[in-house]
C-alpha cells in the first residue's frame, strides 16, 4: 500500500493524470488480501518513517552506507524498501536454508506469495498488473537486499521470479497476456521459469533447436530445455523458440508456456554441486499444441527479446552478489579476529589483513561500476558492453573472494558449517549462468570493434 501511495506521488510529479494513476492503483488494490497482508507485514509507508512488527529472527546486521548522507543511485525510500524485505527474509527464508539445501528443492509457491504479497516481485512492473511501477534502480536495491539470504540458491529462484521470466512479458506481451501470467506472477500466484538454454545450446542462444511450428490458430512445439531454474515447480515457462528456418538472430519467438499442458515432459531433477535449494531440470517438448494468443510480442523478435531480458538479468545478478560478497568479508574478519595462530590473531597477519583490504577494494569499484550502469540503464541508455562488464568482474571477483577468504577459515573452511564454503560453490555459477565469461568478453570486443569479423 506504502509503495503504491509513493507511486501515485511520483505521478503526480510527473504531471501524469491524478485520476487515471488513482483508478490503475485501485485495481492493485483488488488483488491484495489487505487484512492478510496488514496481519503479516504492518507496513506503514515507504518514504519516510515506517513501523513493523518486530518478528524478526536474527538482528539485522548493521547497512554499509554510502560515506556521507549522499548514494549515487538510492534514496531513503531505496533503503526503507531494503529494510521491510530484509524483515521478510530474517523471519521466512533464513531460519530455513539449512533444511532447504539439504531437501535441493524449496517451497516456491509459499515463499513467493509472502513476497508477492508485500509487492517484492515487481518493483518495476506496471502498477495495473500488480506491480509498483518504480524505476530499475529499485530491482537492483532489492537484488542487493536479497544477497542477505543465506544461499544462492533462493534468491537466484526468485530473481527468475521477478527479474528473467518477466521483462520481455512486461514491455511487449499483450494485456490478455499479462493479464493471465504477469499478473499472477508478480502476486505471487504462480511460479514462472525461463526456457532457453538446451543441452546443445547453452550462452550460444542462436543455436537452440527447439521449435515452435505454427499450424492453424496453434503453434506445435517440439525440442527440450536444460538448467531451468524453478522448473520441477513452475506454473508457465517463458520459452524461447524456433519459429522458421530463417536468420538465427531473427526466427525465434518468445511465448509463455503453461507447464500443464499435455506433451511437456519433466525428465529430470538435476544435481547440481551448489545452489543445492534451488529445483533445476531438463523438460522436454512433444507435440505440445500453444494457442497463437500465446506468443509474446511480434513472432520473428525473441532473440531481440531475450537479448534485452539479459541484461537486467546480469545487472541483477552482479547487485545480489554484491551483498554475499561483502557478508563473506566481514564473517572473515570477525572469525580472523577471534582465532589465533601462533599466540596472536590470524587477522594481525600482514598478509591476512592486506589482502582483505584487496578484496574490499574491488568489491567497491564493481558497485561503482553496477550503478553507473543503473543510472544510465534507467535514462535509457544501452548499457550492454557495461554490464557484460560488470558481470564479468562478479564472476571472476567471486571465484578470488571466496577461495581467499576460505583459506583464511582454514579447515572449517572446508566443512559445511559456514557460509564461506557455500558461497564458495554457489558462486561459481556466477561465471557460467546467464553468459559465460567467454561471452561476456566477446560482447565487450564486439562493442570495443576488436572482435574479428566472422568470414
Amino acid at each position: 500500500l506504502a509503495a503504491m501511495v509513493l507511486s501515485l506521488v511520483r505521478m503526480r510529479k510527473r504531471g501524469k493524470d491524478l485520476l487515471a494513476a488513482a483508478m490503475s492503483l485501485c485495481k492493485r488494490l483488488l488483488h491484495f488480501n489487505v487484512s492478510k497482508l496488514c496481519q503479516s507485514y504492518q507496513t506503514s509507508r515507504v518514504c519516510s518513517e515506517r513501523t513493523y512488527s518486530d518478528y524478526a529472527s536474527q538482528k539485522p546486521k548493521p547497512r554499509p552506507r554510502a560515506e556521507g548522507t549522499d548514494h549515487m543511485i538510492f534514496t531513503e525510500d531505496h533503503f526503507a524498501l531494503q529494510e521491510s524485505l530484509r524483515k521478510i527474509i530474517d523471519k521466512e527464508i533464513n531460519p530455513f536454508v539449512d533444511k532447504w539445501e539439504e531437501a535441493g528443492t524449496f517451497p516456491a509457491h509459499r515463499v513467493f506469495k509472502i513476497l508477492g504479497s508485500a509487492g517484492f516481485l515487481g518493483v518495476n512492473k506496471p502498477t495495473e498488473y500488480g506491480g509498483l511501477g518504480l524505476d530499475f534502480t529499485y530491482t537492483v536495491a532489492l537484488a542487493e537486499e536479497l544477497g542477505n539470504i543465506r544461499c544462492g540458491g533462493v534468491p537466484m529462484a526468485i530473481g527468475v521470479q521477478s527479474d528473467m521470466a518477466t521483462p520481455a512479458l512486461a514491455r511487449f506481451g499483450s494485456a490478455a497476456l499479462k493479464k493471465e501470467f504477469l499478473m499472477p506472477t508478480i502476486l505471487g500466484d504462480k511460479v514462472a521459469c525461463l526456457g532457453v538454454s538446451e543441452a546443445g545450446a547453452g550462452s550460444d542462444v542462436a543455436s537452440i533447436k527447439t521449435k515452435a511450428v505454427k499450424t492453424g490458430s496453434e503453434y506445435v512445439i517440439n525440442g527440450g530445455k536444460m538448467w531451468t531454474t524453478n522448473g520441477t515447480q513452475a506454473d508457465w515457462m517463458c520459452l524461447l523458440a524456433n519459429t522458421s528456418d530463417g536468420p538465427a538472430h531473427r526466427n525465434k519467438s518468445l511465448f509463455c508456456l503453461p507447464m500443464n499442458l499435455p506433451g511437456i515432459h519433466l525428465a529430470r531433477r538435476i544435481e547440481k554441486i551448489g545452489m543445492k535449494s534451488s529445483d533445476t531440470a531438463e523438460i522436454f517438448f512433444e507435440e505440445v499444441r500453444l494457442p497463437c494468443e500465446n506468443l509474446i510480442g511480434e513472432e520473428g523478435m525473441g532473440f531481440t527479446y531475450q537479448m534485452l531480458q539479459f541484461q537486467e538479468e546480469r545487472l541483477w545478478g552482479v547487485a545480489n552478489i554484491l551483498t554475499s560478497m561483502q557478508n563473506v568479508i566481514q564473517e572473515t574478519i570477525e572469525y580472523t579476529k577471534q582465532r589465533k595462530i601462533f599466540s596472536q590473531p590470524i587477522l594481525h597477519n600482514q598478509s591476512v589483513h592486506f589482502r582483505l583490504a584487496e578484496l574490499e577494494t574491488e568489491v567497491e569499484l564493481l558497485r561503482s561500476l553496477l550503478y553507473r550502469a543503473t543510472g544510465l540503464y534507467v535514462k535509457g541508455n544501452d548499457v550492454t558492453k557495461l554490464a557484460s562488464m560488470a558481470k564479468l568482474k562478479a564472476g571472476r571477483l567471486a571465484r578470488e573472494l571466496s577461495d581467499s577468504c576460505l583459506q583464511f577459515w582454514g579447515g572449517m573452511g572446508f566443512t559445511s558449517d559456514v557460509f564461506v564454503s557455500r558461497f564458495y560453490r554457489d558462486s561459481r555459477l556466477m561465471s557460467i549462468g546467464a553468459g559465460a565469461d567467454e561471452v561476456m568478453l566477446s560482447i565487450i570486443c564486439k562493442y570495443m570493434d576488436t572482435l574479428p569479423k566472422k568470414r
